[in-house]
């Protein structure tokens, strides 16, 4: 055990309590959760920082960081969709979601046949993370009778963050064509 994969543990430790305190009936939920969210995506960041930086990447902190990442993304989606209740909401959502289970099973086919190298995480996925993380904090922090700037703001953030979650899956699948297409031929 090291630092970079106690803190990605610690991540997926926040995932339950980030659960209870959203659901919790107290006027301040709705920071908490927004806090608790915030800080699992600094942990994410600095997970990644310190085993770089201390040279401690490990075959468990590979696999399970993304599995943290998605994990707390999509239970937080999951229960903004819930909260917001709406079909303009539940589309970017379900296209993030959607689009995270693709990639992970595609990376998954992808180790298989030795190329995983070839749908790396990009540039681009760090700036579709980002603005994931900006969008699901901004709306964890509204009520969703909120409708005045901050919100609209937050909703575009996440319709962005939609559209960057599907142009970063359209080029891991361009990446992976040439492979699955001489699969399909086999």
């Amino acid at each position: 055990m090291n630092i970079p994969n106690a803190l990605t543990l610690f991540r997926i430790m926040l995932i339950p309590v980030f659960v209870v305190v959203f659901y919790l009936p107290f006027s301040l939920s709705y920071v908490a959760t927004a806090a608790i969210f915030g800080l699992a995506g600094i942990t994410d960041w600095l997970d990644g920082y310190l085993a770089r930086k201390l040279e401690q990447s490990t075959p468990l902190g590979a696999f399970l960081d993304p599995v943290a990442d998605k994990l707390m993304v999509a239970v937080a989606l999951a229960l903004l969709i819930e909260r917001y209740d709406a079909w303009w909401f539940t589309i970017p959502a379900i296209v993030i979601i959607g689009r995270e289970i693709v990639i992970s099973a595609l990376r998954e086919w992808m180790a298989e046949l030795g190329k995983r190298t070839s749908v790396a995480v990009s540039y681009l996925g760090k700036i579709k993370t980002t603005a994931q993380i900006v969008a699901i904090i901004g709306l964890l922090l509204i009520s969703p009778e909120h409708d005045g700037p901050f919100y609209f703001v937050n909703l575009v953030c996440l319709y962005s963050a939609a559209v960057l979650t599907l142009w970063s899956m359209l080029i891991y699948l361009h990446a992976a064509w040439p492979d699955l297409r001489s699969s399909a031929k086999s």
